[in-house]
């Protein structure tokens, strides 16, 4: 990854969580819980799946920073939405934390230089080192695609 890769990746994760704010500002209640089909995530689950997303990549990102060969813990998303309450908090809560988490992980990842990039965690489930380079491609691809998952919600919620 370039410096400007970098920073263009660190500019638009700082930008995201207001995308996001945004993009479900003023909907309905029955929007926000709108379930396409059994299984499948509402707005508000997305809303609590980027939080705990955020908290996840945090603490990888810390691991990977501070630790000397750390082994990261897989996560079974679809479980946490289950288990974890994801319908039970305001969508505020939700964005609030996401943006919280965020900007504490950005004051992070600034402080990298480009040889830093290279530390990373030994991923069980790609079963290799992952590297926060990858960290931060894998973070920035991570929004837009649940972004237009939101837009498509509220499309097919209001139909």
């Amino acid at each position: 990854m370039t410096e400007q890769e970098l920073h263009r990746h660190l500019e638009e994760l700082e930008k995201n969580p207001e995308r996001v704010a945004a993009t479900v500002a003023g909907l309905d209640d029955s929007v926000l819980r709108f379930r396409p089909a059994p299984g499948k995530w509402s707005i508000l689950e997305i809303l609590a799946h980027l939080a705990d997303a955020e908290l996840i990549w945090g603490y990888r990102i810390r691991q990977a920073i501070a630790d000397k060969e750390p082994a990261f813990a897989p996560i079974d998303q679809d479980a946490w939405a289950r288990n974890l309450g994801y319908t039970e908090a305001s969508p505020a809560e939700w964005l609030a934390l996401y943006q919280m988490n965020r900007r504490a992980n950005l004051r992070l990842l600034r402080r990298l230089s480009l040889p830093d990039l290279a530390k990373g965690g030994f991923h069980p489930e790609l079963n290799r080192k992952f590297t926060l380079a990858e960290t931060i491609e894998r973070l920035a691809g991570h929004d837009p695609n649940h972004l237009g998952q939101i837009e498509r919600l509220k499309q097919q919620a209001t139909r």
